[in-house]
C-alpha cells in the first residue's frame, strides 16, 4: 500500500496555513513561466523516453504545473492541505495528494520528478537526503529528477527583496530578509513581512519565519549520488537568475515500457 506521513500543518509558516490564500499574490502563476519551460526542457533533454509523467513534490500553488501539465500529466503532493486547495483551483485536471517529501511512497514510478524550491526547507542533510531519496524511488529507469534550491553555501546572498501584487479586490506586498544565525551552520532563515490589503482597503501586517537548508554544493552532488542517481549540475537559465544552479538526478536503466504504472 502506498505510505504517505500525515502533515502537521501546525509546523508550516503560516504562509502555507492560514494566509495560503494570498499566496497567488506573493509569486503569481504567470511569474512561473519562464522557469517551467526551462524544466520542461531539461527533462526533455536528460529522460531517455520522451516524458509522459511528472512527479511535482512539494509543489505548493501549483503554479510550476499549470506551465507543464499540457505537455506532461502532473501529478502533486505537498504537505500543505492549504496550498494543495490553491493548486485544485488552477489545476484541477491533476492529481493531488498531501504528504512529506521525506517520507511519502506512493508505488508507482514517474519520468520525471520536480522537487522546487520546496527542496530549501530540508533543513539537515539527513532530511535532504531522505527527500532525494523519495525522488529516487519514485523515478522511473531513464528518467530525470530535477531539485532547485534557491542558494547553495557558495552563492549564499544575505540580502533583501521587496515585491508582490495585486488582485482583483485584494493586494500583498513583502519584504524578505535572509540572514545566517549561525555562520558555520548550514542553515539560513527567511523573515518575510506580508502586507495584506483585503477588499475593504484594511491593511494587516504579518511576520513569517522560514528555515532553511544552506549546503555546499559538493554535498548535494554527494547527497545525489548516494541516493542512486548519476549527479548533474546544470545552469539555471533565468532572467532573474544569474550564476546559479539546478541539480539533475539522472537514473540509471531504460524502460522497455511505460514509464508508470
Amino acid at each position: 500500500m502506498p505510505s504517505r506521513l500525515e502533515p502537521d500543518p501546525v509546523q508550516l509558516p503560516s504562509l502555507y496555513r492560514e494566509y495560503a490564500e494570498w499566496y497567488p499574490l506573493l509569486t503569481p502563476v504567470g511569474d512561473y513561466a519562464e522557469e517551467a519551460a526551462f524544466y520542461r526542457r531539461l527533462f526533455e533533454a536528460h529522460c531517455r523516453h520522451p516524458p509522459r509523467t511528472l512527479l511535482d513534490l512539494g509543489c505548493g500553488g501549483g503554479h510550476n504545473a499549470f506551465h507543464i501539465k499540457a505537455a506532461i500529466a502532473c501529478t502533486l503532493v505537498d504537505i500543505a492541505p492549504a496550498m494543495l486547495a490553491v493548486s485544485r483551483r488552477i489545476n484541477p485536471e491533476c492529481e493531488h495528494l498531501p504528504g512529506d517529501m521525506r517520507q511519502i511512497r506512493l508505488g508507482r514510478t514517474f519520468d520525471c520528478v520536480l522537487v522546487h524550491d520546496a527542496i530549501c526547507y530540508m533543513a539537515t542533510r539527513g532530511d535532504l537526503a531522505r527527500a532525494l531519496a523519495t525522488a529516487f524511488v519514485h523515478t522511473a529507469p531513464g528518467g530525470v529528477a530535477l531539485f532547485q534550491p534557491d542558494f547553495v553555501t557558495e552563492n549564499f546572498d544575505a540580502g533583501t527583496e521587496a515585491g508582490g501584487s495585486d488582485g482583483a479586490d485584494r493586494a500583498l506586498r513583502y519584504i524578505e530578509w535572509r540572514w545566517t544565525p549561525n555562520a558555520d551552520g548550514e542553515t539560513y532563515l527567511t523573515e518575510m513581512a506580508y502586507l495584506l490589503r483585503n477588499e475593504r482597503g484594511e491593511v494587516d501586517v504579518v511576520h513569517d519565519r522560514h528555515l532553511m537548508g544552506l549546503f555546499p554544493r559538493a554535498v548535494w552532488l554527494e547527497l545525489i549520488r548516494a541516493a542512486g542517481f548519476a549527479p548533474l549540475a546544470v545552469p539555471f537559465e533565468h532572467s532573474r537568475a544569474a550564476g546559479h544552479e539546478v541539480f539533475l538526478g539522472l537514473r540509471p536503466g531504460s524502460a522497455a515500457g511505460p514509464a508508470h504504472e
